[in-house]
């Protein structure tokens, strides 16, 4: 029978979504859940390990202008978690490091979504899947549930006393990335399903949501150019992730950017540059360490040089630094400037110089050759711009008031980061947890 009146309605069903959904069903809560795809779990399919920063400390290091409380809570309640994970027979291997600077743990995101959705359904919890969520239904300025329009065209209204928007985002949509990422955003490819097209953020902000600012940013990794995706396995595979450790050099030759600090935050950075691309450029012990190594402990190697070359993307090998001055002429770049850059950059680095910009944690020279050379462009995985929420996951109005029955999680939601980075499926997953608690408490006390 179908449930016209709920204690939570949660629109979308990734990461986020199910796992408030299934929090909410073993806290003994009425649910609904709409998914606007064929099948749960979004890009949380395409993931394996929830990490963030390990204090308070490092993540305002590294994430100092994301919100204070959103930043507190997701350090606080990350331990509790990953026993949530734990708690459903899903292994969350022990604690290991992730990036420079985080710590994190590998876990089946697959099992994880599946399970969920078992306990949804076994829970007496209702599922729509190819559902669209139309519209919220407001009364007297809250949110009392939306307005859905089914697979076979049926329209159905669903009453909660909780509105839970965890829809993944808007990376899919063309126009919202150009008008609150970065004008150039619509040039990227998607790393990530298809379906997270702002529906959330359309939802909210139509009933006065706030939203975070529009440079804030957006997650994502430096691919190689010109080689489109064929399927989500190379949202993994033609990941630059190796890009810590060597130079990137834009379309005139110069260095713009700390590339040691992180691909996710030099894919920030190139889609600033002219025409959003740039070199990458490694010699053999970046080859050797890092090239065809794993990103982290646990993780398949694959040789991202060989892979992007095998698939036609814009690659070169020069067998000295000398070499580097034949670069293709079609590609557009000065190939004297980039040997130049290349040897001033060594010439620094072996006599223990400071290169401009700095190179805060790889300091060694490319001077061992052979010399491997990618063109690479950013892909986006999800914006950092998104819907205000405070840190108990209420959507927050334009007066900086929570907006009655409203909830939000995952990357529906801004705010968290700026220009910064330190763990998605872990956002997803706090605040995910932190939703079905507050639809628990308001359930409860009304």
């Amino acid at each position: 029978m179908y449930k016209e009146d709920v204690d939570l309605l949660i629109i979308g069903a990734g990461m986020a979504g199910l796992t408030a959904g299934a929090r909410a069903v073993r806290d003994g809560l009425s649910v609904v859940i709409v998914e606007i795809g064929e099948d749960v779990g979004g890009s949380a399919r395409f993931a394996g390990y929830a990490w963030t920063a390990p204090s308070h400390d490092v993540m305002e290091q590294h994430n100092p202008s994301g919100d204070s409380a959103l930043k507190r809570a997701l350090v606080d309640r990350f331990d509790d978690g990953i026993s949530w994970i734990r708690s459903l027979g899903v292994e969350a291997k022990d604690a290991q490091r992730v990036l420079s600077f985080g710590c994190g743990h590998q876990f089946d995101t697959n099992h994880y979504v599946d399970t969920c959705r078992r306990l949804i359904v076994e829970g007496d919890g209702e599922l729509l899947l190819e559902t669209d969520a139309e519209g919220l239904v407001v009364e007297d300025r809250v949110v009392a549930g939306a307005d859905l329009r089914t697979a076979d065209g049926t329209r159905r209204r669903v009453r909660a006393r909780a509105t839970l928007l965890a829809t993944g985002g808007f990376q899919g949509d063309l126009a919202l990335r150009a008008a609150h990422v970065h004008p150039a955003a619509d040039r990227m490819q998607l790393r990530s399903n298809p379906h997270s097209r702002g529906g959330g953020y359309r939802l909210a902000t139509r009933a006065g949501a706030a939203a975070g600012h529009d440079n804030a940013g957006f997650y994502g990794h430096l691919i190689p150019s010109g080689i489109p995706f064929a399927d989500p396995a190379d949202f993994v595979d033609m990941s630059l992730y190796y890009s810590e450790h060597a130079l990137l050099l834009n379309l005139r030759g110069d260095r713009f950017v700390d590339e040691t600090l992180g691909d996710h935050l030099t894919a920030m950075a190139l889609l600033e540059q002219p025409e959003g691309r740039g070199l990458l450029i490694a010699d053999a012990r970046v080859f050797r360490d890092w090239i065809v190594g794993s990103y982290v402990e646990g993780a398949v190697a694959v040789d991202k040089y060989a892979l992007a070359s095998k698939r036609g993307g814009r690659v070169g090998l020069a067998e000295d630094l000398d070499e580097l001055a034949f670069l293709p002429e079609e590609w557009g770049y000065d190939a004297e400037t980039v040997r130049t850059a290349v040897r001033q950059f060594n010439e620094h680095a072996a006599a223990g110089k400071d290169p401009v910009p700095g190179r805060e944690l790889d300091h060694l020279p490319l001077d061992e050759p052979p010399y491997y050379v990618i063109e690479t462009v950013p892909a986006i995985t999800f914006p950092f711009h998104g819907l205000r929420i405070d840190d108990r996951a209420r959507v927050l109005g334009e007066d900086a008031r929570p907006i009655g029955g409203l909830l939000a999680a995952g990357s529906d939601t801004g705010g968290l980061w700026h220009r910064a980075y330190a763990g998605g499926i872990a956002s997803a997953l706090v605040f995910g947890l932190t939703a079905a608690d507050t639809a628990r408490a308001a359930t409860y006390h009304t």
